[in-house]
């Protein structure tokens, strides 16, 4: 037998269905930390939640030598695949233009192609110079008005940079090797990049490894002494300077950094390297651009990007041909272009 259910239970509960359904229409008040959940008990669906965002970690991105023939577009894209990874800022390790004249106007024409393109980056991109960029002492003078200096450092979130100029030669012995390089490229335009070993430029030490003179190196000496705390340091310079025979310069530059973290970031031969020296890596980037050989390992089209925290470093290159956008394309055209000669058949 049912029981009598009285006019007040049911207003009662009519009232509070009504009431439960307000409350699950209004909307969820503001989220007030950083991971909100609803659930409870040691179950969950997530490994754990220490977040990987730790104070001060920030993450900046390089790229490498866009010369000897730069190759159309790669650039480009490169710029807006960066765009697209979002790092704090961009550094290179030069050779950023073809150079190699003293003609004032060519040298405006490509320093204003580079600098457009640049521009387009939306992270700020620091400049280094490398031997295209700094062929002669005019196109040193060029550098200096455009650009304030050729060697220099900066901090950025308690991280030393070091950024090296390794054509640091006396003016008459630049212009020397200017000139030798000059008969080497006239002999390769009619034979072919297979002669260069030899020709006497192809034979001349300053074709390989770079140099910094006593002055640069007491300059950098005296930035690293005076920021003796910092996190980390970053070297970037264009050739490797401790490959000189009977070197001394740049030695006393890597004395200076002894006991302290820091990695060295370097380029010219276009193709990707890892080492390690004094237990510090030296790394060696590929290019962004510049003339490929198939016949070198990891000669490829590259960006690397570099994760600063107070646990230490990471480093990761991305090839440009594994970077695409939310349409599943490569940007700027990339879907079109080459990014490793030993993978597409493109010759050197």
């Amino acid at each position: 037998m049912s029981l009598p259910v009285s006019r007040h239970a049911i207003l009662l509960a009519g009232l509070l269905l009504l009431l439960a359904a307000c409350a699950s229409s209004q909307p969820e008040q503001p989220a007030t930390g950083v991971f909100q959940h609803e659930i409870t008990g040691t179950a969950a669906p997530w490994t754990h939640s220490a977040f990987d965002d730790e104070t001060g970690k920030y993450t900046f991105a390089l790229f490498s030598d866009l010369t000897g023939g730069e190759r159309e577009g790669i650039f480009n894209v490169a710029i807006a695949q960066l765009n697209l990874l979002r790092p704090e800022f961009i550094a290179n390790v030069g050779d950023l233009i073809e150079g190699g004249t003293t003609d004032n106007d060519l040298l405006a024409e490509e320093w204003g192609s580079f600098d457009q393109r640049a521009g387009n980056a939306r992270a700020p991109v620091f400049y280094t110079g490398g031997n295209h960029d700094l062929t002669n002492p005019d196109m040193w003078q060029v550098f200096e008005q455009r650009y304030g200096r050729l060697y220099y450092h900066f901090i950025y979130k308690d991280t030393l940079f070091l950024v090296l100029d390794t054509e640091d030669n006396t003016p008459e012995f630049q212009r020397e090797i200017s000139d030798i390089r000059d008969e080497a490229l006239r002999r390769i335009d009619k034979e072919g990049w297979d002669v260069l070993p030899e020709t006497e430029y192809g034979k001349l030490t300053e074709r390989k490894s770079g140099r910094v003179s006593a002055a640069q190196a007491a300059y950098f000496r005296d930035v690293i002494a005076r920021n003796p705390h910092v996190r980390w340091t970053f070297v970037l310079m264009h050739k490797p300077a401790w490959e000189r025979p009977n070197e001394e310069n740049f030695a006393t530059v890597e004395k200076a950094l002894e006991g302290r973290p820091y990695t060295v970031f370097y380029g010219h031969v276009h193709s990707y390297l890892y080492q390690q020296r004094h237990g510090r890596d030296y790394i060696r980037l590929a290019t962004t651009g510049g003339v490929q050989d198939a016949d070198k390992d990891l000669s490829i089209d590259h960006v690397t990007l570099v994760t600063v925290s107070d646990s230490g470093v990471d480093i990761a290159n991305l090839r440009l041909s594994g970077i695409f956008d939310r349409n599943g394309k490569i940007p700027a055209g990339g879907e079109n272009l080459c990014f490793e000669a030993a993978v597409c058949g493109e010759e050197k």
